[in-house]
């Protein structure tokens, strides 16, 4: 665990400096700090940074992300405290001449490693995946690199695979059938260079995140009354469609992981169990998206169940009704949602002939027992 920042970690001219006149701190603040070693400078910059003056803390925080390259050779030649090395790690991933250095200190933490993976580059993420020994002590670490989006596709199959193999369980919204996919997947050994099955899933998470800044309605992005997956996008979305068509069900499980709810639109019913369920945990998942879901009739019973095990999903009415409409309803669901509707509609809902034949007797059963009660 890394350490809350303490004036006694500096050596006593950086100490002197802290605790000094404003105008020392902020000279210090920009870099400039006489009689301060470089490892103790950027100590005293993270303390800086943590200044109730929000001026101050500014500057040393911008002073630490783009230090001198002087300074970060010295510095990463010394024996850094693990504060020192978090606050560079986590700055500087993308600099892979750098953050592999740091990768390789004795003190570096663990939660400086998971936290610079989240976001980090795809050779900083390659570098990291490569200790099987920490993923599989750590499976945190192999959560936050397949959900970061830089990891290479075929990395987060080797990663995932390496856990399942091992019997470690990883907390990501879809395990179970993420575990499941990979087990009937060929896992590639890794290369220098990104596969076509990279770049597949690289280019269809760029065209999602494109279409996303565009702000369309999520009722755009498929026609409800064509039933088959691919066909299903509406012309805008044809390009996303057809590379989604393209991928393993590992990778869309993935994408269901990091997509857009566009995306999660697309995935929703794709043709493999797994994919569809995937996407009904995904975290774009939102009542706005499961309004949509729960109005497609070619959607599974066992994907209905999953969206109405989430309240937030339900703040709808409508979406309720929808629900409560749907064919493929699971009764014990529908038996939930018969308390948020007056009597008069759940008339009209048990004598709609489009209403399934056991949601129907289910309604009967209710209102005859407050006719009892």
């Amino acid at each position: 665990m890394i350490p809350p920042f303490d004036p006694s970690m500096l050596a006593g001219p950086a100490q002197k400096i802290l605790t000094g006149p404003p105008k020392m701190q902020e000279m210090a603040a920009k870099g400039v700090a006489l009689g301060v070693m470089p490892g103790d400078l950027i100590l005293l910059l993270v303390g800086l940074a943590a200044s109730p003056d929000a001026t101050l803390a500014a500057t040393a925080d911008k002073t630490l992300s783009n230090l001198a390259m002087q300074v970060l050779q010295t510095a990463l030649t010394a024996d850094l405290h693990p504060l020192a090395i978090h606050a560079l790690a986590t700055r500087y991933a993308d600099r892979i001449d750098i953050f592999g250095r740091m990768l390789g200190m004795p003190r570096i933490d663990l939660d400086t490693i998971v936290e610079a993976a989240k976001h980090c580059s795809e050779e900083a993420s390659e570098m990291i995946a490569t200790n099987e020994e920490r993923l599989l002590a750590n499976p945190k670490l192999i959560e936050v690199l397949y959900l970061n989006k830089h990891t290479r596709m075929s990395t987060a199959d080797r990663i995932l695979e390496l856990a399942v193999r091992n019997g470690v369980e990883v907390n990501l919204p879809a395990w179970k059938e993420a575990a499941a996919a990979i087990q009937n997947e060929l896992i590639l050994e890794p290369t220098d260079e990104p596969n076509p099955d990279d770049e597949l899933f690289r280019e269809t998470v760029q065209i999602g995140e494109q279409l996303r800044q565009h702000g369309d309605s999520i009722e755009d992005v498929v026609d409800e009354d064509d039933h088959s997956p691919e066909a299903a996008a509406k012309e805008k979305y044809m390009p996303l469609a057809q590379r989604v068509a393209r991928m393993t069900n590992s990778q869309k499980i993935r994408l269901c992981a990091i997509g857009t709810p566009e995306e999660i639109m697309l995935l929703i019913n794709d043709p493999s169990p797994l994919v569809s369920l995937a996407a009904a945990k995904a975290p774009t998942m939102n009542e706005a998206v499961a309004e949509q879901v729960v109005k497609r009739r070619n959607i599974s019973a066992e994907v209905l169940s999953a969206v109405g095990q989430k309240p937030e999903y339900l703040k709808r009415l409508g979406t309720k009704r929808d629900l409560m409409k749907h064919p493929k309803v699971p009764p014990s669901l529908a038996l939930r949602l018969i308390g948020y509707f007056q009597e008069h509609e759940l008339t009209r809902m048990m004598a709609d002939r489009n209403v399934s034949g056991s949601v129907r007797q289910l309604i009967k059963n209710h209102l005859e027992r407050k006719k009892r009660g």
